[in-house]
């Protein structure tokens, strides 16, 4: 889920249609307290933010923000000095792009932070899914999800890949590092329980069945 906290309406607009057709959750703010709100309630993939926001300005929310969390900030800003960019990734900014900009810059650049990010985020998000890699616990709207082993780690293969279709040997032998044999109803039986397990909690799908191919996150 990528976070915009953009007071420009028309360029907010812009953003959130281009990120979710290059296949992105989105989640917007039109001022720099809600954007703030939603930065430190929730867990973001990546946050991609203006500077002169109203009620709290970028270079506030950032400085905030890296007191308690990691998550990756992309600036957009029309202020290119030299000393406005470094001053903005000393304060934690992982990269910067000048306004005006070309719209298919910023999704490249969102994928190279996030591919050099990838590594160190501890939590992966999708929808209000919350798995979290250190604890090896999921959470569904704020509500844990008591998960076996294997249900735990096809979630986590899954919202590492968010685009991805796994097909039924993919995603055995991602997780296991072994040889799949064709029993088609292992995987079946390990994704009809987290289906159920999930839906005690929220009616909002998750796990989407791609007929002849396998299954993929459900947008």
């Amino acid at each position: 889920m990528v976070l915009i906290i953009e007071d420009d309406e028309n360029i907010n607009s812009l953003l959130c249609n281009i990120l979710r057709r290059s296949g992105y959750e989105v989640e917007t703010a039109v001022n720099g307290w809600d954007g703030y709100e939603l930065a430190m309630n929730h867990e973001y993939s990546l946050i991609l933010m203006d500077l002169m926001l109203p009620m709290k300005s970028g270079e506030e929310i950032l400085r905030e923000l890296r007191v308690k969390k990691n998550t990756p900030v992309i600036v957009l800003s029309a202020k290119n000095a030299v000393n406005n960019r470094i001053e903005l990734l000393r304060l934690g900014a992982d990269d910067f792009i000048c306004k005006p900009f070309d719209i298919d810059e910023v999704v490249l650049r969102i994928d190279a932070v996030l591919r050099r990010t990838e590594g160190t985020q501890t939590v992966l998000t999708f929808k209000d899914m919350r798995v979290d890699k250190t604890s090896k616990r999921v959470f569904v709207c704020n509500n844990e999800v008591c998960c076996t082993a294997m249900e735990y780690a096809i979630l986590e293969t899954m919202l590492s890949n968010p685009n991805k279709i796994f097909s039924k040997r993919n995603l055995f032998e991602n997780i296991t590092g072994e040889e799949y044999v064709s029993d088609e109803n292992t995987m079946n039986v390990h994704i009809s329980n987290l289906r159920k397990k999930i839906a005690q909690i929220t009616d909002e799908s998750y796990i989407q069945t791609v007929y002849g191919m396998g299954y993929r996150l459900e947008n």
